[in-house]
């Protein structure tokens, strides 16, 4: 009863601060951040020599996305991502860190509101943390998409000294790539809010809240996957051309929504206590 209360009293906080409309900035926010985001990734990868690790992060990052929202984008995000962007400091990749970091302000916008918190910090300092948050994110993508490409040629060789030991683990394949993308998306949560709201709370603070979204996202992952798996064509016939785009805007304002909620509830949780 404690907890279904807890609930309902993060709920009504919820409402009060405006968290559907916030949910909405976030994730127009998040998709209008992801393109350029994605050109940075890859103008970074090929300073570093290794394009082919911006598509294998791509990849990564739409792991855990319903097919039917992930591979129009994917497709578009490709054709992109194959197009030369120059080098590392040209205006284009300034601009595109600079323009990503809006999908970060947004959020740190909604932690703020949950946490009932206000950062007095100077604008640019704030935009700048955002900044390196971008780059932090980016780096540690690439850094897990080339882990995630040595892991052929790890597993072609031990394939030919113990063929029945991987024969074995054959089957944990898809749980372990599924695994990464929960460790990707639980890091970039501790991250968010333990980093972007003023006041930074604590890891134990938040760590229900986190909890909560992981839990959230995976299972309305699954079932929104499975909406769009019998009635895609509904979106199809209303938007036409535009679908996969409004289909990716309602994912990502329920995402959103369900994030600011899981900031709501840690907030409640600590008044509570």
């Amino acid at each position: 009863m404690h907890a279904l209360r807890s609930f309902q009293h993060a709920y009504a906080k919820f409402t009060r601060d405006d968290g559907w409309a916030i949910a909405s900035h976030v994730a127009l926010s998040t998709l209008t951040a992801l393109f350029p985001f994605l050109i940075f990734l890859t103008t970074l990868a090929g300073f570093i020599g290794r394009e082919e690790m911006a598509l294998s992060a791509t990849n990564l990052l739409f792991d855990g996305w319903p097919e039917q929202i992930a591979h129009p984008l994917s497709r578009e995000i490709t054709a992109v991502l194959t197009q030369p962007h120059g080098g590392l400091l040209t205006v284009s990749a300034v601009l595109s860190i600079y323009f990503s970091s809006s999908g970060v302000e947004a959020m740190r916008v909604a932690l703020n509101r949950a946490y009932d918190a206000r950062d007095h910090r100077p604008w640019w300092l704030l935009r700048l943390e955002a900044i390196v948050f971008v780059i932090i994110g980016a780096a540690s993508l690439l850094v897990i998409a080339f882990l995630l490409v040595l892991a052929p040629l790890v597993w072609a060789l031990v394939d030919r000294y113990a063929p029945e030991f991987v024969h074995h683990l054959e089957l944990l394949k898809p749980a372990t790539r599924y695994g990464v993308s929960t460790l990707v998306l639980g890091v970039g949560l501790i991250g968010a809010h333990t980093i972007l709201p003023a006041g930074r709370p604590p890891l134990p603070a938040v760590a229900p809240g986190i909890l909560l979204t992981l839990a959230l996202w995976l299972a309305f992952g699954v079932g929104f996957g499975d909406y769009l798996l019998h009635f895609a064509d509904n979106y199809i016939v209303t938007y036409a051309g535009l679908a996969s785009i409004m289909m990716a805007l309602v994912f990502l304002y329920a995402l959103s929504a369900i994030f600011i909620f899981g900031a709501e509830l840690n907030q409640t949780l600590r008044r509570e206590g």
